[in-house]
C-alpha cells in the first residue's frame, strides 16, 4: 500500500475523555472548534494560516464574542479535520488509501488552497493520489470503496471517476503488461492443478489469467460495481465470456445461498437489486445455464419484476440444452400444492420451441440485431439434449403425487416431435407418474402411455415394461410383440414386418402407443398377470418373422408366391396363438359382440374386403390397436 508522510514535527495532540482533543504545548490554546461530538482547543495562528474557511469562521465568533466554533459538516468528521489541524501545525501525519479521500474533502471544505498558501494541503493531496494512489491497482479499489461515505463531495472532486477509471483501465490492459499484486483463485491455475505443460522438465513462466481481476472487484459495494463494469464493457477490449465470470463470481460472493437454489438471509431490497443489476449487465451467452437458472430461482423468491425474469427466461431458452435436471427443480410458491414450479419450466420449453417455430419464417424479418442475440436455426443435437432433458425432468416431478394429468402431458408433448434415439427416458417418467399416481382414470392412463413409442424401447426398458404390473395391458402386448420382433432379427432394431402380421401391431408398423386414436377402455384399465404374460411372450416368440429361406428360387414369380404364401402362414399361426389365450379375449371381445371393427390405422374403409371371413379376420387384427 501507498502512503505519504506530511510534517515533521512531534505530535503534540493528547486526549481527555472520548470528546475532548488539545495541543499539550507551553502556549495556551484560544480557541475551541466543535466537530461533530469532539471539542478540540487549539491554536488560531497556525490554523488560519492555512484555512481561509477557519478565517471566516474566526472572524465571525469575534464579532460574536465567542472563542467556539461550530462545525457540524465537515466531510470525513473528527478524524479527518485531526489530520488538517495536525498538517496546520506542521506536525507529522500519514496519508494512504483509506484515509485519503477523507482528508481531501476535508481539506476542500476548509479551502486549503494554494492561494492561502503555497504548498497547501489541497495541492500536496492531489499530488498524492495521481502519483501514486490512482497508479495502484489495489489502492484504487480501497479508495473508491471510502468514497461511498464522502459523497456527494468525493463525486464532486472528481475522485470517484478518476478511481473508475483507474481501475477499468487495468483491468482492460493487456495482460503480458499486468506487474502489480492482485487476488486470484489459484485451484484454477494450471500449477496449482497439475496440468501445467513442462518444457525439458522446466516449468513454463506462469502467464496472468484473462480474469485476474474479478476477485478483487468483488469487495466493491453494487452501485460502484456497477458503474465499473459499465466501463470495463464500454471499452470493448474484455470478452462477454469474462464479464460473464466476473458477474457470477460477484454474485455468488454477495448472494449468500445463491449457489444452492436460495437465499439465505440479508436485506431482500439489496439482495433484489443485486439480481436485477446482473440481470442488467450480463453479456448474452456469457454464463452457464445453470447459473441462469440461479438466477431465475433468486428472482422468483425475492419476487423481481416481470421484465427482469422475462428475460432471465429468454436467455436460458437460448442456452436450455446446457441445463441440467436438478437446475430445473424450482421450488414452487408456497401456497401451491405441487412441488416444483412446472408452470415457469413449461414457459421455458415454450420459448425454446418457439425459437425453433421461429427460424422457419421469413429471413426478411429478421434484422441484424436479432442475428446477433439468438442463434437462427437449431440443430438436431440441441433438440435431442432438451427432449433428454424434458424425460429427466418429468421423472423426477413425476413423483410428486399432486401433479396433475395435464400438466405431466403437455410438458412431455411439447417436445414430441424432437428427434430421440431411444425412449427410455419417457417410459422411465411415465412409470414413475404411474407408481405415484395409482388413482388416475382410464382415460387419464391412456392420455400418458400415449406420449410413448413401444418400438424405441431398449431391450433391458422392454424387460422392465413387460413385468410393469402398472401398465396397461394394451401397452405390455405392444412391448411384448416389439422385444419378441426384435429378437427375431437378432438385433437392437424392428425389422420390416410382412403386411400381414404389421396389421397385427398397434397403429399400423409403428407400434406407438401415441398413433392410437380408438381403443376399449377395458383394454387401457386391464393389467395382465405374470402368468399371461409370460404364456403370451412364449408364444409370441414361437412366430418366425420373414420369408427365412423358403420359397427362395430363380424365378420371381415363385417367390413372390412364396412369400406371400409365408405371410399367410404366420399370420395364421399368430392369430391362433393369440385367440386362444384368455388375455387376448379382454382386448375383441367388446367388438366381436358389436360385430364390427374399431381400427384406428390409417387403412381406408373401401380397401376392406366384403367377404365375410376376411371381413372378421381384419377386424380381430385391428383390434390389437
Amino acid at each position: 500500500m501507498k502512503f505519504m508522510k506530511l510534517g515533521s514535527k512531534p505530535d503534540f495532540f493528547q486526549t481527555e475523555g472520548d470528546n475532548i482533543r488539545y495541543v499539550a504545548t507551553e502556549l495556551g490554546t484560544d480557541v475551541a472548534i466543535n466537530v461533530g461530538d469532539v471539542k478540540f482547543y487549539l491554536h488560531k495562528f497556525p490554523l488560519l494560516s492555512k484555512s481561509a474557511r477557519l478565517q471566516k469562521l474566526v472572524a465571525t465568533t469575534n464579532d460574536d464574542n465567542s472563542d467556539e466554533i461550530h462545525i457540524h459538516d465537515i466531510p470525513g468528521g473528527p478524524a479527518a479535520f485531526e489530520i488538517c489541524a495536525k498538517f496546520c501545525y506542521g506536525m507529522t501525519v500519514t496519508l494512504n488509501a483509506y484515509n485519503v479521500v477523507a482528508t481531501r474533502c476535508a481539506a476542500e471544505y476548509l479551502e486549503m488552497y494554494e492561494t492561502v498558501e503555497k504548498g497547501n494541503l489541497v495541492y500536496k493531496v492531489e499530488v498524492f493520489l495521481s502519483s501514486s494512489i490512482f497508479r495502484s491497482w489495489k489502492d484504487s479499489i480501497i479508495v473508491l470503496q471510502t468514497t461511498r461515505s464522502l459523497l456527494p463531495w468525493a463525486e464532486e472532486l472528481k475522485v470517484v471517476s478518476h478511481c473508475l477509471d483507474s481501475i477499468a483501465s487495468k483491468a482492460t490492459i493487456d495482460t503480458s503488461k499486468v506487474e502489480w499484486s492482485y487476488s486470484y483463485n489459484h485451484k484454477k491455475l494450471p500449477t496449482e492443478n497439475g496440468n501445467d505443460p513442462l518444457w525439458n522438465g522446466v516449468g513454463k513462466q506462469q502467464m496472468v489469467p484473462k480474469d485476474w481481476w474479478v476477485e478483487d472487484l468483488c469487495g466493491l459495494q453494487l452501485d460502484l460495481y456497477k458503474r465499473v463494469i459499465t466501463i470495463i464493457k464500454t471499452k470493448g477490449k474484455i470478452s462477454a465470456d469474462v464479464i460473464g465470470e466476473a458477474l457470477n463470481a460477484y454474485t455468488v460472493r454477495r448472494l449468500s445461498g445463491i449457489s444452492k437454489g436460495m437465499i439465505q438471509g440479508g436485506d431482500v431490497v439489496k439482495n433484489r437489486s443485486l439480481v436485477e443489476t446482473v440481470i442488467y449487465l450480463l453479456p448474452t451467452g456469457s454464463v452457464p445455464c445453470s447459473f441462469l437458472l440461479k438466477l431465475l430461482k433468486a428472482a422468483i423468491l425475492l419476487e423481481c419484476g416481470e421484465m427482469e425474469k422475462s428475460e432471465l427466461m429468454r436467455r436460458i431458452s437460448q442456452q436450455l440444452e446446457e441445463a441440467t435436471v436438478s437446475d430445473l427443480l424450482i421450488r414452487a410458491p408456497a401456497e401451491e400444492e405441487m412441488m416444483y414450479d412446472v408452470d415457469m419450466v413449461h414457459r421455458l420449453i415454450e420459448e425454446f420451441v418457439v425459437r425453433d417455430q421461429s427460424a422457419q419464417t421469413d429471413p426478411s424479418l429478421e434484422t441484424e440485431f436479432q442475428e446477433i442475440k439468438t442463434p437462427r436455426f437449431l440443430s438436431d443435437t440441441s433438440k435431442v439434449k432438451v427432449a433428454k432433458l424434458v424425460d429427466g425432468y418429468l421423472a423426477e416431478i413425476g413423483r410428486d403425487p399432486n401433479l396433475p394429468v395435464s400438466k405431466f402431458v403437455s410438458l412431455a408433448e411439447m417436445v414430441s416431435s424432437f428427434p430421440r434415439s431411444s425412449h427410455d427416458g419417457v417410459y422411465r417418467a411415465i412409470d414413475m407418474f404411474l407408481k405415484e399416481h395409482p388413482g388416475i382414470t382410464k382415460s387419464e392412463k391412456k392420455r400418458v402411455c400415449k406420449l410413448m413409442d413401444c418400438g424405441k424401447l431398449s431391450a433391458e426398458a422392454c424387460t422392465h415394461a413387460v413385468q410393469n404390473e402398472r401398465l396397461p395391458l394394451r401397452v405390455v402386448v405392444q412391448v411384448l410383440f416389439f422385444e419378441q420382433a426384435r429378437a427375431s432379427a437378432g438385433g437392437n432394431s424392428t425389422p420390416d414386418l410382412h403386411g400381414s402380421i404389421r396389421a397385427l401391431l398397434p397403429g399400423g408398423s409403428h407400434g406407438s402407443s401415441r398413433s392410437t386414436t380408438t381403443n376399449t377402455e377395458e383394454d387401457w384399465d386391464a393389467v395382465p398377470t405374470a402368468e399371461e404374460i409370460k404364456a403370451l411372450k412364449g408364444e409370441i416368440s414361437t412366430l418366425r418373422l420373414g420369408d427365412g429361406n423358403e420359397g427362395v428360387g430363380n424365378d420371381r414369380n415363385d417367390h413372390r408366391g412364396a412369400k406371400n404364401q409365408s405371410e399367410k402362414v404366420a399370420a395364421s399361426k399368430m392369430k391362433g396363438l393369440l385367440m386362444s389365450k384368455k388375455i387376448f379375449s379382454k382386448l375383441w371381445s367388446n367388438k366381436e359382440r358389436n360385430g364390427e371393427s374399431s381400427s384406428d390405422t390409417s387403412e381406408s374403409p373401401s380397401s376392406i374386403n366384403a367377404e365375410e371371413t376376411k371381413s372378421h379376420s381384419r377386424s380381430r387384427r385391428r383390434s390389437l390397436s
